[in-house]
């Protein structure tokens, strides 16, 4: 049976439009579905996934940005686009689309941190750790192994998002982005993960889970894998919206 077939997987990416509302000056929603369309068209397009989306139809075209989790196992990284750093592991691809929700663009050219924990749930001082700059078209591009799970928080990766292209620039996002528990579950039982000794969490029992996935973002990263071969390795997008202006 195809691999796929046993995996119900959630949302093909979470996106968010928005404007300045004149009246409170909040971020009020509206749908930015061809600028969106096209941005992850693009995306796909350049590692030849356009025909092989598990949807009929791009999801979550009308959005709000992407809720902000607590920061924590947080470490200064290196500024590097392969995290890896000798861990052992399912082989993630990871895209992440940063998408300026005032103007509902791809946003160049800010720095994106990712941290994540190796397969056994454990969090290095370096390992897994990086951060890159956002490219022309609003990707941020990582190489790093699917995480394994904690004792207090299921299968994640945590995001930060700054304003300008430095490490020293303002914060406008802080997040977490997770896998379905079906996904975790199939990797669970490959390799070093199946020596991970913590209890399994829950997508449903963990907090940041709740807070992340919340108020029409779906945090869930859409998994593609090379050749339907996924032990190979994965490919992961998700589309994170934020405002540049906003400082955390």
């Amino acid at each position: 049976m195809h691999i796929f077939s046993l995996i119900p997987l959630l949302a093909l990416c979470s996106v968010v439009s928005a404007y300045p509302s004149e009246k409170s000056g909040a971020i009020a929603a509206r749908s930015c579905q061809q600028e969106v369309a096209a941005f992850n068209l693009a995306r796909r397009e350049k590692r030849g996934h356009v025909k092989r989306t598990f949807f009929p139809v791009l999801q979550n075209l009308t959005c709000v940005a992407a809720p902000e989790t607590p920061r924590v196992d947080y470490l200064p990284p290196l500024l590097r686009q392969n995290v890896t750093e000798g861990q052992i592991g399912v082989s993630l691809t990871l895209d992440i689309g940063v998408l300026d929700v005032t103007t509902c663009k791809p946003l160049p050219n800010v720095m994106v941190e990712v941290w994540s924990t190796n397969a056994l749930g454990k969090y290095g001082s370096t390992f897994l750790r990086g951060a890159t700059t956002s490219s022309s078209t609003g990707i941020a591009e990582f190489q790093t192994i699917f995480p394994g799970h904690n004792s207090y928080s299921a299968n994640h990766i945590n995001l930060m998002i700054h304003t300008t292209s430095s490490m020293s620039g303002a914060i406008s996002h802080v997040g977490q982005i997770f896998f379905t528990d079906r996904w975790t579950e199939v990797v669970g039982m490959y390799r070093n993960y199946a020596k991970n000794k913590n209890p399994r969490v829950l997508n449903k029992q963990d907090p940041n889970f709740k807070l992340a996935h919340s108020a029409g973002f779906g945090a869930i990263v859409d998994i593609m894998s090379i050749n339907d071969d996924w032990p190979l390795g994965v490919t992961g997008y998700i589309t994170v919206g934020v405002d540049p202006h906003r400082k955390a």
